[in-house]
């Protein structure tokens, strides 16, 4: 079974910056790209970010190009997304998935259903 533990969230100004991690367990870390997604109140969770397998490719959400970066250290299990230049309209819960088949625009096409707890994310004005 897998499962995730996302982590860093928290509440920061605008123009702030927050870094989230993920770990992952019950697969093979490097098997699988790797995504964050959100999902605001009242509002569909999105993909934001996805990264290949080993790091070759990633993909971002217009909104937030040049502010977030994915990134993954497959030796430790571990997916991060440093988030610069925050606004309020990221404040959001964030969400890792780390059994994607393969990245679909900023988002991705999962092996498994489910999701972990997430991190919230607020951004004050």
């Amino acid at each position: 079974q897998v499962q995730v533990v996302e982590s860093g969230g928290g509440l920061v100004q605008a123009g702030g910056s927050l870094r989230l991690s993920c770990t992952a367990s019950g697969l093979t870390f490097g098997d699988y790209a790797m995504a964050w997604f959100r999902q605001a109140p009242g509002k569909e969770r999105e993909g934001i970010s996805c990264m290949t397998r080993y790091g070759g490719a990633t993909s971002y959400l217009n909104s937030v190009k040049g502010r977030f970066t994915i990134s993954r250290d497959n030796a430790k299990n571990m997916l991060y997304l440093q988030m610069n230049s925050l606004r309020p309209e990221d404040t959001a819960r964030y969400y890792c998935a780390a059994d994607c088949k393969y990245c679909s625009g900023a988002g991705c096409v999962r092996q498994y259903n489910g999701w972990g707890q997430g991190t919230q994310v607020t951004v004050s004005s």
